[in-house]
């Protein structure tokens, strides 16, 4: 069980965690959200709970909770650039169906 980052996204968020001068990584989860059902959680991650469920990926410190990670599993988080925007994307193997906007999904 793991959610993991390819190297260029790693390099990204420890670039966005130096300018914000604080944090621990990345916190990645779901909600309830959208026609399809849930969306993707993707925040700073300042602590850590007790319920959280922690992974390293290289050199990033990857957090979430067991409702996440039971529809991230096998999750990776890559960088991609579409036209002037560049952000972190969900390569998520448990996705069986998204809605037409892509904002949200079921597995």
């Amino acid at each position: 069980m793991s959610i993991t980052l390819t190297e260029k996204a790693a390099n990204y968020v420890k670039e966005h965690l130096a300018r914000r001068g604080k944090g621990i990584g990345l916190r990645v989860g779901v909600k309830s959200s959208g026609c399809s059902g849930l969306s993707y959680v993707l925040e700073y991650a300042d602590e850590i709970h007790s319920e959280d469920i922690v992974f390293e990926s290289h050199g990033v410190t990857v957090v979430t909770d067991p409702k996440g990670l039971l529809h991230l599993d096998g999750s990776e988080l890559d960088l991609v650039r579409e036209g002037l925007n560049v952000g972190l994307k969900f390569n998520n193997p448990n996705v069986k169906d998204s809605c037409g906007c892509g904002k949200s999904f079921t597995v």
